[in-house]
């Protein structure tokens, strides 16, 4: 079984990205054949800063190998390493209503949140479809939101199989851990770094505990009772808290004398413990990046073999000779 899943290089990592997508896509090593990558060509909807596209790409890898990715268990690469996916972009494109990529509910959500409209954004479903039948992907793991896209996915490979009357594509699964799929923010809202409601998992000690300080509650007093259920604190809390843990906080709740802030400075301290033992690891992958770089050409090298392949069969059947 081969699973693929990837990341954004758009900024730094934050719990959100972690609970939502890196835990589940390293866990799945131990599932079957990862492939994963670092979606270079995807932050471009977004990126527009050379300096920050090259950082954040370089930081995403030293992440993920900290956080435990494998490069001899797993296939790990930088997108734009493997040029085959935008050849096979091409090709999708071509064989893609727009009815289709118009029914998109993340292009219409990023629009009307004000991001700026481009080409990219809205034919960012056919890339990711790129990325996913170009390794003959079985299963992909995604939140909530990108459901909708592995559909398209098999939507669009349904399509070509039907047109060039043979089975080019295997139609991938998606995978989604309905009880982290989607993270809150800090107002409550899916975090996002483009809603700028994040925590971050690697960062000062002071700019995270800022983060976690602007988390938004009620207005309620000190000796007053507090609803645990539908607060912004709790929610993020049953990421680090097992079920004891939570019983206590819930009483805490219950009982008057703390304010939100108390909870909140619990809630720093589970995310500190929590990320602490990757700390080390991923200050010696930053103090020597030529480490890092040679994982990532061992990964494309990997991924280009298996990429170069499948084009050589999806050209001769579409008659690209």
């Amino acid at each position: 079984m081969r699973i693929l899943s990837g990341i954004q290089p758009s900024g730094t990592i934050h719990i959100g990205n972690y609970f939502g997508m890196v835990k589940k896509m390293i866990e799945s090593q131990n599932d079957g054949d990862l492939f994963a990558f670092i979606a270079s060509y995807h932050a471009l909807t977004s990126v527009k800063d050379k300096a920050f596209l090259e950082q954040n790409t370089f930081e995403a890898a030293v992440n993920f190998l900290a956080l435990g990715m494998d490069p001899e268990k797993s296939t790990f690469w930088v997108q734009h390493h493997v040029k085959e996916v935008l050849e096979l972009y091409w090709i999708l494109s071509n064989n893609t209503s727009m009815g289709l990529l118009e029914r998109a509910h993340s292009y219409k959500d990023k629009t009307a949140k004000g991001i700026s409209a481009n080409h990219g954004l809205f034919s960012y479903p056919v890339l990711m479809a790129a990325d996913i039948l170009l390794f003959d992907s079985n299963i992909v793991p995604v939140g909530k939101d990108q459901i909708q896209h592995v559909e398209m996915t098999r939507d669009i490979a349904t399509s070509i199989n039907h047109t060039y009357k043979q089975e080019l594509f295997v139609l991938p699964e998606s995978k989604v851990d309905e009880i982290v799929a989607t993270v809150p923010g800090t107002d409550g809202a899916k975090m996002s770094k483009s809603y700028g409601n994040t925590i971050d998992m690697f960062n000062t000690k002071k700019k995270i505990k800022k983060q976690v300080m602007g988390i938004v509650t009620d207005s309620k007093e000190l000796d007053d009772v507090k609803q645990w259920q539908d607060c912004n604190v709790y929610k993020l809390s049953e990421l680090f808290m097992n079920e004891g843990e939570l019983k206590d906080l819930q009483k805490r709740y219950e009982t008057p004398g703390e304010g939100y802030g108390h909870f909140k400075l619990t809630l720093l301290d589970k995310i500190n413990e929590h990320f602490a033992p990757y700390e080390e690891k991923r200050a010696h992958l930053l103090e020597n990046p030529k480490e890092v770089h040679e994982i990532l050409a061992f990964g494309a090298a990997k991924a280009s073999k298996i990429a170069q392949e499948k084009m050589r069969v999806i050209r001769d059947a579409v008659g690209l000779i």
